[in-house]
């Protein structure tokens, strides 16, 4: 883990290139929501946020489409069983490909009470939260603006899951939740909403 000087996580830097083809990665995608109990590494979390999140291209353009480029989007690891990161509470930083830290300790059961209870959320080694700015999208487009978002989540969680595919991981979209005590357990501000919890683990 390289850990800079203001504190930030440096990730592994991504890979573009797998033996896994999109054509199977699509063939086989499926919802898991059983794990074991083993952990996944930094590396395989660097490669699930890039694919998320992260930064493609010349342009600083995000792995998903963004309607004018608005990005709503932002992109929260708790992290359980992670190697090499200290369990805790995370905010991805695309344009660093870093982590700030949140908080530390364990939160998974906690997260997975705010999902009315769901144990895929506490088993998981991880999960990743979306979230929305609604406003950095409706300023642009009004009140269509919000479809863009649940668009653009749409396109973070499909990248997500064949991401999590060509690397024998399992994932599944979670949208059952309480939108209040996920924001309180992040501390999400104000004007940020929680949209969706994609745990993360070994099948």
């Amino acid at each position: 883990m390289a850990e800079t000087t203001d504190g930030k996580i440096r990730l592994p830097e991504p890979r573009y290139y797998s033996d896994t083809s999109i054509e199977q990665a699509i063939q086989h995608r499926r919802s898991v929501r059983e794990y074991t109990e083993g952990s996944i590494s930094l590396k395989e979390v660097s490669q699930i946020l890039w694919a998320a999140q992260g930064i493609i291209g010349e342009k600083v353009r995000r792995a998903a489409p963004s309607a004018g480029a608005t990005y709503p989007l932002e992109t929260y690891l708790v992290a359980e069983k992670v190697d090499g990161l200290t369990p805790g509470i995370y905010h991805y930083l695309p344009r660093e490909h870093s982590l700030e830290r949140v908080c530390s300790g364990r939160h998974a059961g906690t997260l997975s009470d705010a999902a009315l209870g769901q144990d895929c959320v506490r088993d998981a080694a991880a999960n990743i939260v979306f979230t929305a700015v609604y406003n950095r999208t409706t300023h642009r487009y009004g009140e269509r603006g919000i479809r863009y978002v649940h668009m653009e989540a749409g396109h973070a969680s499909e990248n997500m899951y064949l991401q999590c595919e060509s690397m024998g991981l399992g994932t599944v979209a979670v949208g059952a939740f309480n939108d209040a005590k996920v924001k309180e357990l992040l501390a999400l501000k104000k004007e940020e909403e929680p949209v969706y919890i994609m745990p993360v683990g070994k099948v």
